[in-house]
């Protein structure tokens, strides 16, 4: 991939993950307040926005290994973040359509960002 197109596709991801939290965000508020689902809502909110946080920070790497690592963490926020909302989903807590379409975009992002770390490995 040439450079113009490969600084193309990293912002398009930032973009993509940027709206997926802020959809965290709008998640957390619909999620009502339990003893078990303050635990669930607080994890969700902190890596969900942790993604998007980590990849910025990777794009801002001074070297290919500190976006490789900032990148890595963002992997596992990823992971993380499908990790909490399919608990919220499969225990009942909280499923509507929105949630479901969170956690699809959760694979999707998580996917995307492991391919990314993969093409780079040293």
């Amino acid at each position: 991939m040439e450079k113009e197109n490969w600084i193309k596709y990293k912002i398009e991801i930032r973009e993509r993950i940027r709206l997926f939290a802020l959809d965290i965000l709008k998640l957390s508020e619909k999620i009502l307040f339990t003893t078990g689902t303050k635990v669930i809502n607080y994890q969700i909110t902190k890596s969900g926005t942790s993604v998007y946080a980590n990849y910025r920070a990777a794009l801002r790497g001074r070297s290919k290994a500190e976006f490789f690592s900032k990148l890595s963490i963002s992997v596992e926020e990823a992971d993380e973040t499908e990790m909490w909302l399919e608990l919220l989903i499969s225990s009942g807590i909280y499923i509507d359509e929105f949630a479901k379409k969170l956690h699809e975009e959760s694979l999707e992002i998580l996917k995307i960002l492991s391919s990314l770390r993969k093409r780079l490995s040293p």
